[in-house]
């Protein structure tokens, strides 16, 4: 009798990138080259859709010590949507240095600012008037904390991990999860954590989210301009990481319609007023102009005048209704949360969840001081002179 044939068994087709299937073993040998001294350094910069990070790479004879020893460069505007071909040069200008978590020391990574060829900041370039902003009240001691959900895509655009033409089970057994079951993409998790730590980002935790696929990870407290600088090369960082492994991160607000949560970048604030004894009644002074100032808020809280955050604010999973400003001790459904510990101990910061994932973090910490510190009203902003 002969043996009947062994079926292989199918591999399950995963919707990576044709590049993360090219050989790392081989990639490593090159990486261990010696460099002689010499150091690549990265410009990373925010391009015309003020979502989008793009990065580009040059050789330093030697290693940058601070921000003043990495020089302005440029770039061709007209390929980022930021200028016209016939006048395309726009300007890098270092504002923050990082170590390289992908080409290792003594290689940097370099956030830029872009100014226009009449070295006038770059449309989408927000960083330029929140760092006045934020000069102007520095003596209030601002602190951030901000909360950057985000989900995994396939190369197909499709939730990574989730079933080809259909869906996972119902949201419950996701958030915080454990379980090849309960979670899909740790591997890039834990990596894009141990980079940023790697690379000098005050990056401060992660967990899982609600829906399968949806991760967050958090950066703070950072002072003033630091919130922002810290939160845009987590970001590029966790693009990179993606790359590696093939799949995609979205910051979009509502990637999946239905019965499903959205993806926030909830912003944690205080004063040294706030941190302080008796802080309780300045967090209920700011949250009451916060109140008075809700349009102008849910208008800088996504790139889009609030259109992407209308997907999001519905009133349900976990959000507030965008048309109406709520606050509450340890209300996850009001717009302002104050958290209970904060309430018990009468001193300490609350939390703006109306941000959209896909927020700049300068606008979101600008508006805030705006309207709490410098006590803006109305939708109009004013603009301060040089200092």
């Amino acid at each position: 009798m002969g043996h009947s044939p062994v079926r292989p068994r199918r591999a399950v087709a995963m919707s990576v990138s044709h590049s993360s299937r090219l050989n790392k073993l081989v990639r490593e040998q090159y990486m261990r080259l010696p460099q002689d001294g010499r150091v690549q350094v990265t410009y990373v910069w925010i391009d015309g859709s003020g979502e989008g990070v793009r990065c580009k790479s040059r050789t330093l004879d030697k290693e940058p010590k601070s921000i003043e020893d990495v020089p302005e460069w440029n770039f061709d505007g007209s390929s980022t949507a930021q200028a016209e071909g016939s006048n395309s040069d726009m300007f890098l200008v270092p504002v923050c240095m990082f170590r390289d978590p992908f080409c290792l020391d003594p290689n940097k990574l370099v956030l830029c600012e872009v100014l226009k060829y009449n070295r006038k900041p770059a449309e989408t370039n927000l960083r330029h008037t929140c760092k006045k902003v934020m000069d102007l009240v520095k003596d209030s001691h601002p602190w951030f904390g901000m909360e950057q959900e985000y989900t995994l895509l396939g190369i197909n655009g499709h939730p990574y991990g989730w079933p080809d033409n259909g869906f996972p089970g119902p949201q419950g057994p996701y958030y915080c999860g454990v379980g090849a079951d309960k979670v899909y993409g740790r591997d890039i998790v834990e990596s894009h954590y141990k980079a940023c730590l790697y690379a000098g980002v005050k990056i401060c935790g992660t967990n899982a989210e609600v829906m399968p696929s949806q991760w967050e990870f958090q950066v703070g407290p950072c002072e003033g301009i630091e919130m922002g600088d810290h939160l845009w090369m987590a970001r590029f960082i966790l693009h990179r990481v993606c790359e590696d492994f093939g799949v995609v991160a979205t910051l979009d607000p509502k990637p999946m319609t239905g019965n499903w949560n959205g993806a926030g970048c909830h912003t944690n604030y205080s004063t040294e007023e706030m941190r302080r004894e008796g802080g309780l009644k300045h967090i209920e002074a700011a949250i009451e102009k916060l109140s008075k100032r809700h349009d102008y808020h849910i208008c800088v809280y996504d790139p889009r005048g609030g259109r992407d955050n209308s997907r999001r604010l519905t009133g349900h999973h976990e959000t507030s209704n965008i048309f109406e400003f709520s606050a509450g001790v340890a209300n996850r459904g009001a717009s302002i949360r104050i958290p209970r510990q904060v309430g018990q101990d009468g001193y300490g910061y609350f939390e703006d969840r109306r941000p959209a994932a896909n927020c700049d973090p300068y606008a979101v910490t600008e508006a805030i001081m705006r309207t709490t510190v410098l006590n803006e009203t109305g939708v109009e902003t004013k603009d301060y002179a040089e200092h």
